[in-house]
């Protein structure tokens, strides 16, 4: 896939108006509930394919992580994205004044290895929450989990709005070259710095979750 081409196809879905509507984002995030619950078995072998990681591990800090945070995401949307209205002061005392909550546009979600769920769909429920068109970039370091969430996502959520692309360092930079309203990253303080460069030449919103520093714990 030509990344020019899925990030221009996800705008024109953005533009749409499509990811707008409340109970469209609600479908999609109980899609997202569905596929996580429905395929949990999956998910978790996945994991101790990539990772070997132990089950009880994946249920509580992965599967389960998430789908609290999508049942919390179904639950206060309401509230999350109603008009916020603010105090007046004598200069536009006649007038209503608000914040209302929008969505950027098309976000970019980059994924972790070492919680290749948590870090994947944890970043996509919300932007789906917040309205936002995805592409989507799972960890090629955990191969096994990267192929089953592009299965997933194709076959649970919508393809207009949501799209998985894989590869590794070729495939991101030619990701990195597109136009996103939002990125979001988890992984290294070097690889962070090279998605800020690129973030830079188009004035993109980053989230960087970077790892790289030392904790030591004094007892």
């Amino acid at each position: 896939m030509d990344p020019e081409i899925v990030v221009r196809k996800l705008r024109a879905s953005f533009k749409s108006g499509k990811t707008r509507p409340i109970e469209f984002r609600k479908q999609q995030l109980q899609r997202l509930h569905d596929l996580l619950k429905e395929n949990k078995d999956d998910i978790i072998g996945a994991m101790q394919e990539d990772l070997r990681k132990p089950a009880a591990e994946s249920i509580l800090m992965e599967v389960e992580y998430v789908l609290s945070e999508v049942c919390d995401a179904i639950n206060n949307i309401d509230d999350w994205t109603k008009r916020d209205y603010v105090p007046k002061n004598m200069i536009n005392k006649v007038n209503t004044i608000y914040n209302t909550y929008e969505p950027l546009g098309v976000s970019l979600i980059i994924g972790a290895w070492n919680y290749p769920t948590q870090l994947t769909f944890g970043p996509l429920l919300a932007a789906i929450a917040a309205g936002n068109c995805v592409l989507l970039k799972p960890s090629e370091l955990s191969a096994n989990t990267a192929a089953l969430v592009e299965l997933l996502v194709l076959k649970y959520l919508d393809k207009d709005c949501y799209v998985v692309m894989q590869g590794a360092v070729k495939e991101t930079t030619a990701i990195l070259k597109c136009r996103f309203d939002h990125i979001f990253y988890t992984g290294s303080t070097m690889v962070g710095k090279i998605i800020m460069r690129a973030a830079a030449e188009h004035l993109s919103k980053v989230t960087l979750e970077l790892g790289g520093k030392r904790y030591d714990i004094l007892r």
